[in-house]
């Protein structure tokens, strides 16, 4: 999850199975760059036509407003017949009525920015019921039937925070702000982050906050932890959608933010790739970010929907849009797509989607 806001067919025999997969082709990176699949026998819900449902967590991230900023351009480009989206306002309850609210209404393809990575999975079973395949976008669920997840590798989002803060840093404090642990996200960047100080930087001391995607817990929480430890050199944003702004703050309110540069400067990364974060950087007021891939995420969840109402089927590979189609331990296919760490190096780049946001 990019993060939460203030507060925050069906037919499954080891025979078909196999049929299925003899009957995939890979997709691969091809010498002509194009794109591989076929497919496969059953179809999709809509036989490649139809309206598809587009549920969203949350908008009161910048991320996921750039997000839903991006999906009816990606629809319109990707030949898709997307409804107006669906907020769920970061309640997995209400995702779940949301679901069924567009199935109810003869959606032949759902796409669905899980908030809770095992609550969604009653979401699934319900469109799994009516034939309406399901393309995951930001979070892998962790069980039920999805064509595709569209996500980058969060485990690398952990692991570039804390190279980047390691080379920074020879020693002390640092603080990660975690997101929910409910979510597969937070629990990927959450481990790889503490795993990686441990092993490659031990001379780092991680302090953590659950702060579960809301900006008012972590802004408390990190004020507290602040008021215990005024020796912290370096801070870890799991979402710069919803961290950055308290974080700055609460930093700012304690005479604690430095720019880059000056003495006392605490050395912050964050995730998400918006705007505001950008501007923190060329301001030196935070030093990286990890561009989580809106543009992509809108584009390949509308490329992957439309595929699987066509009955198309994938294998792990290469792809031709420079990411890896992998499968995860539950059996589910994940499209890994790039997110780059954004420094005071490379943050005008002009390939970066939070540069490209009016």
């Amino acid at each position: 999850m990019a993060g939460r806001t203030l507060r925050n067919t069906r037919i499954s025999s080891r025979a078909v199975r196999a049929a299925a997969a003899a009957a995939c082709v890979t997709l691969v990176l091809t010498a002509c760059g194009s794109t591989k699949d076929t497919v496969a026998s059953g179809g999709g819900g809509g036989g490649g036509t139809g309206k598809v449902g587009v549920i969203l967590p949350l908008l009161t991230s910048p991320f996921w407003q750039s997000y839903n900023d991006y999906v009816p351009k990606m629809a319109k480009s990707e030949g898709v017949d997307a409804l107006k989206t669906v907020n769920s306002n970061s309640d997995p309850s209400q995702q779940i009525t949301d679901i069924n609210n567009q199935l109810n209404q003869g959606v032949k393809g759902l796409v669905v920015a899980p908030l809770d990575s095992a609550a969604i999975a009653a979401g699934l079973d319900q469109a799994e019921r009516k034939g309406v395949p399901v393309v995951a976008v930001d979070v892998a669920p962790e069980k039920g039937k999805v064509a595709m997840v569209v996500r980058a590798n969060n485990v690398a989002y952990g692991e570039k925070a804390c190279e980047y803060l390691g080379k920074q840093i020879s020693s002390g404090k640092v603080v990660q702000i975690m997101g929910d642990l409910a979510s597969v996200n937070g629990r990927e960047r959450s481990e790889a982050f503490r795993t990686c100080v441990k092993k490659n930087y031990p001379k780092l001391k991680v302090l953590e906050i659950p702060a579960k995607w809301e900006s008012d817990t972590a802004a408390s929480k990190l004020d507290t932890l602040l008021n215990a430890n005024p020796d912290i050199k370096g801070i870890y944003m799991q979402a710069g959608g919803v961290y950055l702004a308290p974080t700055l703050q609460t930093l700012k309110s304690k005479g604690m933010l430095k720019k880059t540069g000056q003495a006392g400067h605490i050395t912050i990364v964050s995730n998400d790739g918006i705007p505001q974060e950008f501007d923190a950087i060329r301001k030196g007021e935070i030093d990286a970010t990890v561009s989580q891939p809106a543009d992509s995420y809108a584009k390949y969840g509308m490329y992957y929907i439309k595929a699987a109402m066509q009955g198309k089927t994938f294998k792990p590979g290469p792809t031709d849009h420079d990411s890896e189609i992998v499968k995860l331990p539950s059996g589910i296919l994940e499209d890994q797509l790039p997110a780059p760490l954004v420094t005071k190096d490379n943050v005008d780049d002009s390939k970066l989607w939070g540069n490209t946001v009016k």
